[in-house]
Order: structure tokens, then C-alpha cells, then sequence
């Protein structure tokens, strides 16, 4: 069997659902959200051979995984905060990533610019320490840079008063493209994975244990009743919803933080090096990363009182980005200059006495059960999804008195690794899949329906096929990031996106202008008036 038919048999959509149809199937484990924490647990459990199922309400990182700022750090603003554990696994799981997924995650320099002596002596100091707790798995070493390199590496950085910069290692990925390959990792090893399947209720046995799991494919509104050993909460900033389902009038267990992204043309940093402002108004760390031939400029944290599967970028957010970058650049970004705005929601752990302010409340994750033995997963970041499978996976088996089964998800290579990247091969993110989507283009590589985006009609083809994209958003969003990149050009092209996906879904006219009208709507909140 050729590698194509292979990926075509495990992502048929149809094939999955009728597993979830066959009553006789008993899963050891459901989990439930489609995200970077579900995702990760499936993938550990189904490594470690447990008949596992994952379902997902949307698509597959609609939510927060898809909203990131694109980074995979150890995290510097947690070191500063002292929390030297958290940097520790971080810059582990980094190391990690970067082995196993080579071509989605990259070694990122990035520069902080240096005004003051002071600010020298801090920040080369720290980053050298954040450089040994990564140890082995650090991605370079850090060191101060003269004015006058900082200025030849940071073209548009503010002049005045600049003694130079701390270059330091990171990595910066696609954070969309990463879940879509975890989820066709998971079908590989054996797995099921579908999107646009919710939960609506979890069924007890008499001893008021969960064992099963009641759910409904959006899509065609049929329903199933999955038996299953175990389940797994892990929706992230919907995680109380879950539990509320289990136990109505549970307490509260998450607080939300919405971070805000904008996206600038290169030409306002024109650098291969990511800019790190360490300090802002709110206390927060601000980042100008290179993403895709694009800027983005990044994050907020504002406490939200209500997760959406949609949130929306709050005027003061927009204006801080654009204050805070423009007091760094010699052209200072103006709202007619955003080419999209997208926000996220960040679950954290609901605040321990003390913390005040969501950038204050740890990153770090934390498991709890409830006595119906769903198993709830709180917190993390992208960074550390493998540790967080992992560790739930040895609780479920600890809590259920299963034999342990060892996890080897720390060198398990994603769907599509591929080493040797060219970063500037526009369809470089499918890693290993990129020369199977070259030969379906027969010859038409370099007819681009967007040349702006790089964006061909034979990747629409393919994410249909072998990516489950179900809609014109689960493509110009998360197969490929036109939406999150340039919003008016995601919306010139959705016509045509939409011609060619009907077709390979076998979809009619009324699905077509039921889908622009959607995407239309929806791309609206991404640009600025």
C-alpha cells in the first residue's frame, strides 16, 4: 500500500464514525477535546497500546491551540516569577519537540534590545541561567550582541539609546499544523480521532462510576453511546462544563485569560531574529516573531469571565499591542496596518490565595478526580502537551489499578517529520507529505490561487482527504493559516476554496453559499476597521 492510500484509509471520516456506531466496541479510554492536552493524552495512550477515542465538540485545535503566539519556550517571564520547575520541563519538552517534530518546530533566535546597563547585567545573566536549566536540550547558547550588530539584526528597532541586545534560543512552530499532525499520528498508532462529535452527557453504572459516554455528530445529529473503562476531561477553558455535567453545582476550577495577537507585514521587522520586549505596562512579556513571511506581535492577558469557542480581540488589547510595539520600532504599526487579529483563551488553574493577576497564576498543569473517576485536566501550555499525556495516562493507570505500560511518546516521531527542512519551500510545514502534495499538483506547482499565501487548490484537495477538514474554516484556519495571516486576502479567496471543497466532500451549492456566508461573518472579527 503506497503511503497516500495509507493516510486516505485512516483520516476516512466515515470509517471512524462507524466504530463509534458499533455498540460491541468497549474503549479502555475516551478522551474528551481535541485540542493540545486531549491530543497528547491520546497519543500516549494509544502508544502504550489501550484502545483509546478522542472526540472533539469543533475541529481539532479550534480553540486555544490554534491562537498561541507560535512559540515553544521554556519560558522566560517563569523564570523571572522564580518558577524554575516549570522552566525546567518546559525547556525539556522543547528539546523534545524539536527532535520530533523538526519540521514544524524551529531553533528561533531571539533578541532582547538593551537600553540601559542595568538591563545588561539582568538579562544576559538570566538568559545564561536560562540557558543551563535546559541543559543538554538547550537550542544555543545566549550572549550579548553589540549596537552595532543589534541594529544590523533588528532592522526598524528604535534607535535611541540602545547599548545592544541578549540573543537567546527558543523555538517558534505552527501550532494549528502540530495538532493536525498529533491527530493523524494517533490514526496511525491505532486510534481514533474525529472532530465534530460532542459530548452531551456521561452515563453512570450503580456504584455511580462512569462508564459511559453519550455524544452526537454534529454534522448529521446522530447519536451514539460510546462504553468506555475511562474518561478524560480535557477541554480546556470548557473544562468546567464537563465537570458540571458530572456533577451539577460543582465549584469552579479554571479562571480565563484572553491574550490578543496582531499581524503586521514583515517590512515593519524585517528580521529572520524574533524581538523579546521583556518588560511592558502590564507586566507581561511582548514578542514580535517571524511567522510565515508575516509578524506577529503578541500576547495580552485580560481575565475574561466566559470561554467562547470564538473569542473576540477588546479594543484596549489592540491599542496596547500597537502602543507597546510602536514605542520599540522606528515605524510604529497603525490599526489600517494589521493584516488580522486573532485571540485566544489560556485555561488557567483557578488562583491559590496570593495571586492577584492571571499573569501570576502558574503555568504549570495539575490533574484532579472526581469520585465518578473522571479524570480532569487543568492548566498547561503547549510547550509541555507530551508531559501532560503522560502524566495523566500513569494517574489513570495508578487511580484504576492497570498495569503500567511505560510511555514512549518522548521519542515518537509526529506524522510528517521530516529533518532537513527548506523554511523557505512555502509548503514546508507538511514535512513528509509536501512531495505527495507536489505530484497531485501535476505540474501546476506554481499556479497559486493566493500567490500572496502560497495557497493551492490541490492543498484544499488534501485536507480533505487526509487532514479531516470539514468546512472552508477548518482550511484557511488551521490546514493552512490564510485567516490568521491576512484576513481580507483569506476572504478573497474563500470562493474559490469553497468550489473545490464542495467538490471533494461531495457538497451542493447551498453548502457553498451557506459556508461563504459563515466564513465571511467570521472573518470580519479578524480585521481591523
Amino acid at each position: 500500500m503506497t503511503d497516500l492510500l495509507k493516510i486516505a484509509n485512516i483520516t476516512d471520516r466515515n470509517q471512524q464514525l462507524e466504530k463509534l456506531a458499533d455498540s460491541a466496541n468497549e474503549w479502555d479510554i475516551i478522551v474528551i477535546g481535541g485540542g493540545a492536552t486531549g491530543l497528547g493524552i491520546t497519543l500516549d495512550a494509544v502508544s502504550r497500546g489501550y484502545k483509546t477515542l478522542l472526540l472533539e465538540q469543533a475541529d481539532f485545535a479550534k480553540g486555544t491551540s490554534s491562537r498561541s503566539t507560535k512559540l515553544v519556550h521554556g519560558g522566560v517571564r517563569y523564570l523571572a516569577q522564580g518558577d524554575v520547575k516549570l522552566v525546567r520541563e518546559a525547556s525539556i519538552e522543547r528539546g523534545l519537540l524539536h527532535q520530533n517534530a523538526p519540521h514544524l518546530v524551529k531553533n528561533q533566535t531571539f533578541i532582547v534590545p538593551i537600553y540601559s546597563f542595568w538591563d545588561k547585567l539582568k538579562y544576559t545573566v538570566g538568559l545564561k541561567l536560562y540557558d543551563r536549566i535546559a541543559g543538554k536540550l538547550r537550542l544555543g547558547p545566549s550572549n550579548f550582541i553589540s549596537r552595532k550588530e543589534a541594529l544590523e539584526k533588528m532592522p526598524g528597532i528604535k534607535e535611541k539609546g540602545l547599548k545592544g541586545g541578549v540573543l537567546y534560543h527558543d523555538g517558534q512552530f505552527d501550532d494549528s499544523r502540530l495538532a493536525i499532525n498529533l491527530a493523524q499520528s494517533i490514526l496511525e498508532a491505532g486510534g481514533t480521532a474525529i472532530n465534530y462529535v460532542k459530548v452531551i452527557n456521561l452515563l453512570k453504572n450503580e456504584k455511580g462510576n462512569i462508564t459511559t459516554v453519550v455524544a452526537e455528530d454534529t454534522e448529521t445529529q446522530k447519536g451514539f453511546q460510546l462504553k468506555t473503562k475511562a474518561v478524560v476531561n480535557a477541554t480546556g477553558v470548557f473544562v468546567d462544563d464537563i465537570l458540571m455535567m458530572d456533577k451539577p453545582g460543582s465549584s469552579k476550577t479554571i479562571c480565563v485569560s484572553q491574550g490578543v495577537h496582531i499581524v503586521l507585514d514583515k517590512e515593519f521587522y524585517p528580521s529572520s531574529d524574533a524581538l523579546m520586549i521583556p518588560k511592558t505596562s502590564d507586566g507581561r512579556v511582548l514578542f514580535a516573531v517571524p511567522w510565515h513571511g508575516k509578524v506577529v506581535v503578541g500576547t495580552t492577558d485580560t481575565p475574561v469571565e466566559e470561554a467562547s469557542l470564538e473569542p473576540q480581540a477588546l479594543e484596549k488589547e489592540i491599542s496596547f499591542i500597537l502602543e507597546t510595539a510602536g514605542s520599540y520600532l522606528n515605524r510604529k504599526p497603525q490599526r489600517s496596518d494589521v493584516l488580522s487579529v486573532f485571540a485566544g483563551l489560556r485555561p488557567l488553574a483557578a488562583p491559590q490565595k496570593g495571586e492577584q493577576k492571571t499573569k501570576e497564576i502558574s503555568r504549570s498543569h495539575k490533574i484532579i478526580v472526581s469520585p465518578s473517576h473522571l479524570f480532569t485536566i487543568l492548566g498547561g501550555k503547549w510547550t509541555t502537551y507530551r508531559k501532560m499525556g503522560e502524566d495523566m495516562v500513569n494517574r489513570i493507570e495508578k487511580d484504576l489499578h492497570w498495569q503500567h505500560h511505560s510511555p514512549t511518546t518522548a521519542s515518537l516521531h509526529i506524522h510528517g517529520y521530516e529533518n532537513n527542512i527548506n523554511w523557505n519551500d512555502p509548503l514546508y510545514f507538511y514535512g513528509s507529505d509536501a512531495k505527495l502534495i507536489y505530484q497531485q499538483m501535476n505540474g501546476d506547482a506554481n499556479i497559486w490561487i493566493s500567490e500572496e499565501l502560497k495557497i493551492h487548490k490541490t492543498q484544499i484537495t488534501w485536507a480533505v482527504e487526509h487532514e479531516m477538514a470539514r468546512t472552508i474554516e477548518d482550511f484557511l484556519s488551521r490546514r493552512t493559516r490564510a485567516l490568521l495571516l491576512d484576513a481580507r486576502e483569506s476572504r478573497r479567496i474563500a470562493p474559490q476554496v469553497a468550489v473545490v471543497m464542495a467538490k471533494a466532500l461531495g457538497k451542493d451549492q447551498e453548502w457553498i453559499d451557506e459556508q461563504l456566508t459563515t466564513f465571511n461573518q467570521l472573518a470580519e472579527q479578524y480585521i481591523l476597521k
